[in-house]
């Protein structure tokens, strides 16, 4: 494993995360302005639209699979399966009961989300299949040729 591609991949994902984010925040503080709707309802249709952003800007980008994509997308289906009702109730309790500032804990639910997800798509849902798109592979054929090119140069 290459470090430094691995902290490439791990910054990408955040950047791309962040846009995601941004989707997410924006739907939700759009939600939370010009409806009346409880915690939930606003917090499930903002992640449902920065999941689709994410995972195609991260399948596309930043693990650079060429994995079977139904297949993927059935694996990000789980983690979400998991982490949605548990973020969803504890964000409702902390909202609702606690009396935490909505936007507070959505922040929050981001932040783990960001954290848990990229551990789980990075050896879970792309781990067999990082670096195998069309794009990657001819990178890595490049970076050969130039690699055989200048250990030729430095035998002459």
């Amino acid at each position: 494993m290459n470090k430094k591609k691995e902290v490439a991949r791990g910054v990408k994902f955040i950047l791309f995360s962040i846009s995601a984010g941004v989707i997410e925040f924006a739907t939700f503080a759009l939600l939370d302005g010009l409806t009346q709707w409880l915690y939930w309802p606003k917090y499930l249709i903002a992640l449902t639209l920065s999941v689709l952003w994410n995972f195609t800007l991260n399948r596309q980008f930043t693990f650079r699979s060429a994995g079977n994509v139904p297949i993927a997308m059935l694996k990000v289906a789980l983690y979400y399966a998991v982490f949605t009702p548990a973020s969803t109730i504890l964000g409702n309790y902390l909202a609702e009961t606690c009396g935490w500032n909505d936007l507070l804990v959505t922040i929050l639910n981001m932040a783990l989300n960001l954290v848990t997800e990229y551990l789980y798509d990075r050896f879970f849902v792309f781990g067999k299949t990082i670096d195998t798109n069309k794009k990657a592979v001819e990178k890595e054929q490049t970076n050969s040729k130039i690699d055989v090119e200048q250990t030729q140069q430095s035998d002459e």
